[in-house]
């Protein structure tokens, strides 16, 4: 057929193909279920649009202190709406998601105050951010302390340890929602929701920050809906739709997004300034984008989930679980394995598909990193990718795709690599 001819052109064998259609058989419900989610979800972002009165207007392009910018407030009122919060600040100044979050936890520390992460360690770039590994301007070298509580073996809230460590200093508790590098389950909004009741019953005045990125419009709550007083996340995963070149979000209570604004700019003018450059229509209509273009991913991490459980590997999720962000942890046992996988999706990319992924010291990380990804934006984790520190477990963790067709061939083709280098057997 027509359709095999053209996988078989792009260097994707019958065999692989075939297999892929037996697993595909299987999750049929599976994907109605991501369809309906993805429905509502697009319903909400469409009302936030109508009640916030979006026009051509907004979609005027500032320059110099963007003062009067009537497209980017609006957007943050979109924002804010969407998510369920008092006030939202969206800006292409803010380059990433370290650094939203980096920003939203500076606005709101001073010295003499203690962090707490309940969920165990955070993301490897948050951790020079707080200073765990030492860093020029760290949370620490400001008088900010820092402390964790374990997860349980099963991944699960270790809730007597958290009682422990909540104290007279601590005043913010950032809840990663998703499992970064590690293979951990990922949090689902419930989940989030009952730990930060729980952390408020030991301390009602404690600030609950969740790092959300990864899991925008995977479930139709957000944890902002669920008692969060701040998400922070970045326009180049879920909520940009891979339109947004660039930009991150803290949305929340209007008194800690304010903090956040001055934080960002400079005290005193806050919100008021921050140029878009016209680089509105893309963060509007991303932000239009991405509950259909989040329900591609996820298709696509179910189907990895699939594909490589039933070759016997470990994955995290599992192929049956629930998702609550669209990472797909698959444990391959070897760097050869971890860079075949790695080749078959940078060989399945629009962009740089002639490239060969190696693994290299990057900033924030203290392992080798190595990353596939043939994105328009560069590191757009929306897009189709995958990367992983070259340490124990071999762990890849694969995400993205801003079709479901593009995360099926990506999919599709890091097992193909693995199957030609002799790495894989298919049943």
């Amino acid at each position: 057929m027509e359709l095999v001819q053209m996988y078989e052109s792009l260097g994707l064998s019958r065999a692989v193909y075939e297999y892929g259609e037996q697993v595909l058989a299987s999750l049929e419900s599976r994907f109605a279920a991501v369809d309906q989610v993805a429905e509502y979800n697009q319903a909400k972002v469409i009302r936030a649009m109508q009640e916030n009165r979006v026009d051509a207007t907004c979609f005027a392009a500032t320059t110099g202190y963007g003062y009067d910018d009537v497209g980017r407030e609006r957007l943050e009122k979109v924002y804010a709406s969407a998510f369920g919060t008092e006030a939202a600040l969206v800006r292409p100044q803010i380059t990433c998601g370290t650094h939203a979050l980096a920003v939203a936890l500076g606005a709101n520390l001073l010295p003499g105050d203690e962090l707490l992460s309940p969920v165990g360690a955070p993301y490897d770039t948050l951790e020079e951010v707080i200073g765990i590994r030492p860093s020029k301007c760290s949370l620490k070298e400001y008088g900010v302390s820092y402390r964790q509580a374990e997860l349980l073996p099963d991944g699960s809230f270790d809730y007597d340890a958290i009682r422990a460590a909540i104290n007279e200093k601590t005043k913010l508790i950032t809840i990663q929602r998703s499992k970064g590098y590690a293979t951990r389950p990922t949090f689902s909004v419930q989940q989030i929701g009952e730990l930060i009741a729980f952390c408020k019953q030991v301390k009602p005045g404690v600030i609950c920050m969740v790092d959300n990125c990864y899991g925008e419009f995977v479930e139709t709550l957000e944890p902002s809906n669920v008692g969060a007083d701040m998400i922070v996340g970045s326009l180049i995963k879920n909520p940009g739709g891979g339109l947004a070149p660039i930009g991150g979000y803290i949305c929340g209570r209007a008194d800690l997004v304010e903090r956040c604004a001055y934080r960002l700019s400079a005290p005193g003018l806050g919100q008021e300034v921050g140029a878009n450059l016209g680089l509105l229509p893309s963060l509007y209509q991303g932000f239009f984008l991405a509950p259909t273009v989040v329900s591609g991913a996820l298709k696509g991490a179910i189907f990895a989930a699939n594909v490589y459980e039933r070759l016997g590997f470990p994955v995290v999720p599992n192929g049956s679980e629930e998702r609550h962000d669209i990472i797909q942890a698959v444990q391959l046992g070897s760097a050869e394995r971890m860079l075949a996988f790695c080749r078959g999706i940078q060989a399945a990319a629009p962009v740089d598909s002639y490239v060969t992924p190696v693994p290299w010291a990057m900033p924030g990380y203290d392992s080798e990193v190595v990353m596939a990804a043939g994105a328009f934006v560069q590191g757009s984790s929306i897009e189709l990718s995958a990367d992983g520190p070259i340490r124990e477990p071999y762990a890849v963790y694969f995400q993205g795709g801003l079709t479901w067709y593009h995360a099926k061939l990506g999919i599709l083709m890091s097992l193909q690599k693995l199957v030609d280098a002799g790495l894989v057997v298919l049943p």
